[in-house]
């Protein structure tokens, strides 16, 4: 006979202030993103054009690794809910370590798009893994929490680029993948020295029979659970919106930086000034959202974002370009560290990996038809219309959180 059906296992943690855990697991978020956006920014564009690729195969080369998580982080975040996150971050942080070494082979634009869809594995299980983590550990002040742990990985974004923009100007594509490849490696290293205290119980350990069905039963509870939650799906189509934007810079903000006479050092810093402004932002902010609420922020950094985004294709000077790039930062700060917090503050503490699976999809579905829809509109129409576009999405996005979230939900859940 069947047993009785499965549930998550319990989360516990120590502490929800700064322990040694949610230390290590920032270090290791940003060695990840490093590595990861080494490669992304703004490398891949130009190592993808080296190949012969036109601005729509560009659009599907770089959001081919986001098409993975898209597929794989919900069901990754429902996992973690049954099984735990420490094996599970593992596997994220291995792709993080690995695959930067496989682009050192690629001579064929067709194998690129694909070692692209097996990099996605990275952020697509590490990415909502790690959020879910850093929501059980802060039952209190998650905002807080929230922005730290994202400041960590926006510092990783930060360098990233920087020195992506160095290699582009004074190495060669080579020397990029093999110390993106070295870094990632890093932060596996500093993954497997986390300490996470999830409950040793598990489905391969428990007294009661086991079954697809029954796990089954227990995701599909999950997702349940988190789709009929109207503050889950605002924070997510918040998200959602802003990486869209986030796509069509990363994608095509190299090429237009080129297009009007810019170094590969200057568009390395303008991805450069956007990350710093935003990890500098992030703690703040999300402190700040602790104490008022989550959802003046979020609406403020979709209106901070759409107005950057409207600028940029009517500017060519680089100084103009900094202060836009600054201004997506701040915004691109208010509208992830405080949508993440939301989803943590909404879900039951239960379902928090399938909250952030939910929320992690939704977000890589902008982020994955960003440069997709943005190669064809440029393509089309020019870089003014496409950028035009990701600015009217968040104002889309902006009406429907404001109608959407009529009760404020309180800061923080203990």
């Amino acid at each position: 006979m069947p047993g009785p059906p499965l549930t998550p296992p319990s989360i516990t943690y120590r502490s929800h202030t700064l322990t040694h855990p949610f230390l290590f697991l920032c270090i290791a978020g940003l060695s990840c993103f490093f590595s990861y956006n080494l490669v992304r920014m703004p490398v891949l564009s130009m190592f993808a054009e080296s190949l012969g690729a036109t601005p729509e195969a560009i659009g599907m080369v770089v959001a081919a690794s986001t098409m993975t998580g898209v597929f794989l982080k919900l069901p990754m975040g429902v996992l973690s809910d049954i099984i735990g996150r420490k094996r599970l971050l593992i596997v994220g942080a291995i792709a993080f370590g690995v695959t930067p070494f496989a682009y050192l082979l690629i001579k064929d634009l067709q194998i690129l798009l694909i070692l692209r869809l097996c990099h996605g594995l990275a952020t697509a299980v590490f990415a909502p893994i790690a959020l879910a983590t850093v929501a059980s550990m802060f039952t209190e002040k998650r905002g807080t929490g929230m922005g730290w742990y994202t400041a960590s990985t926006q510092a990783g974004a930060l360098l990233g680029p920087l020195a992506g923009g160095f290699f582009l100007d004074h190495a060669e594509f080579s020397d990029a993948f093999a110390v993106a490849g070295a870094i990632g490696l890093l932060g596996l290293f500093l993954v497997l020295q986390v300490h996470i205290a999830d409950s040793e119980t598990s489905p391969t350990s428990r007294a009661e029979p086991r079954d697809i069905k029954n796990t089954m039963n227990v995701m599909l509870t999950s997702v349940q659970s988190v789709i009929r939650n109207r503050q889950v799906l605002a924070a997510s189509v918040a998200g959602m919106s802003k990486m869209f934007s986030t796509g069509v810079l990363m994608a095509f903000l190299p090429l237009y930086g080129f297009s009007i006479g810019l170094s590969g050092t200057q568009i390395g810093f303008l991805f450069g000034i956007q990350s710093a402004i935003s990890l500098a932002s992030k703690p703040l902010l999300g402190r700040i959202s602790d104490t008022i609420g989550r959802q003046p922020l979020i609406l403020l950094g979709l209106a901070l974002c759409a107005f950057a985004m409207s600028g940029i294709p009517f500017n060519s000077e680089f100084e103009r370009l900094l202060v836009l790039a600054g201004i997506f930062g701040f915004g691109d700060a208010a509208v992830m560290t405080v949508s993440s917090a939301l989803v943590g503050d909404s879900t039951q503490p239960q379902f928090v990996g399938s909250g952030m699976g939910v929320y992690g999809t939704l977000s890589d579905i902008g982020h994955a038809s960003g440069p997709i829809m943005g190669g064809i509109l440029i393509s089309s129409a020019g870089y003014p219309v496409a950028f035009l576009t990701a600015a009217g999405i968040m104002v889309v996005a902006i009406a429907y959180v404001a109608i959407t979230m009529t009760r404020q939900v309180p800061a923080t859940k203990s």
